[in-house]
């Protein structure tokens, strides 16, 4: 029997998950099929649920769904209640969609177990309000910094995550512009998703230092336009979001198929894994 899983989202076409999933499948000698499936904010709903119907066992769940997915599950693990944003969705035998989300932890496992970089007590920056923020602001607290500084395009939705999240550590917010008055930062991440039409985020050059470390959650083959500029402003320091990628997918596979694949290995097939996207994406 083979299970079968897909990402669902809006584009889709440069998903790898395909790719990484059929190896974790190789890796821990399970059977399954991994594919690709579009959706709009009118049809996301209908698009679970005929997955469901169709025999799916699971699906993951990317820009721009995963605040919606959260009212298409029926329950909601810790991490997916608190962050109000799903990525991956179990489906149970019951009929029951699990709402989880692993965006966190995978971002978390990259930077400190992959990266090691320490985040205990640093300054960090996280641009961007959405669905894709949302997953790893409580994980990020989880590491002690001294503050999570939250900036967004518009300054409400920064203040909202930054008080709903304020009980698990020191938050603060603003918009891109005022951050041209506060001192550089330790550690910046983009949880934008400004990247998909080639644009960084605008923030201020003040932002960074040559000692700052840089992540971008967006992953492409060659270097994102926010790690260019990154690039640009002196910061030596930086990884893209490929690593997050990979560990949060292994936590999606664990959920599904009750085995954590070996990452590492997965590493080894970089290149191969990047290019299996269309190349129109």
């Amino acid at each position: 029997m083979i299970n079968r899983y897909t990402i669902i989202g809006q584009p889709v076409a440069q998903s790898v998950s395909p790719a990484i999933h059929h190896l974790f499948g190789e890796l821990t000698h399970r059977r399954v099929e991994y594919t690709r499936t579009e959706a709009t904010d009118t049809t996301f709903e209908q698009t679970v649920k005929e997955w469901q119907a169709s025999g799916g066992k699971g699906c993951n769940v990317t820009a721009p769904f995963k605040e919606l997915a959260v009212s298409v599950c029926d329950r909601l693990n810790d991490s997916a209640r608190l962050a109000q944003a799903v990525n991956t969705i179990e489906m149970h035998r019951d009929g029951k969609l699990v709402g989880h989300n692993t965006d966190g932890i995978g971002l978390l496992a990259d930077i400190e177990k992959n990266k090691h970089i320490n985040l205990a007590d640093k300054r960090i920056l996280l641009l961007g309000a959405g669905g894709a923020a949302r997953g790893v602001i409580a994980p990020l607290l989880s590491a002690t910094p001294s503050v999570l500084h939250i900036a967004n395009r518009t300054t409400a939705k920064a203040q909202t995550l930054a008080k709903t999240f304020s009980k698990l550590g020191a938050t603060s917010s603003s918009d891109f512009q005022s951050l041209e008055n506060l001192d550089s930062f330790d550690v910046v991440i983009n949880a934008t998703s400004m990247g998909f039409d080639n644009s960084a985020p605008p923030v201020p050059l003040n932002t960074v230092n040559q000692s700052t470390f840089a992540y971008d959650m967006m992953y492409k083959s060659g270097q994102t336009p926010f790690l260019a500029w990154c690039e640009s402003a002196g910061v030596s320091d930086y990884a893209d979001g490929f690593g997050m990628l990979v560990e949060q997918a292994a936590d999606a596979f664990l959920i599904w198929e009750g085995v954590r694949p070996k990452t590492r290995k997965v590493y080894l097939a970089t290149d191969e894994i990047i290019h299996s996207a269309s190349p129109k994406n």
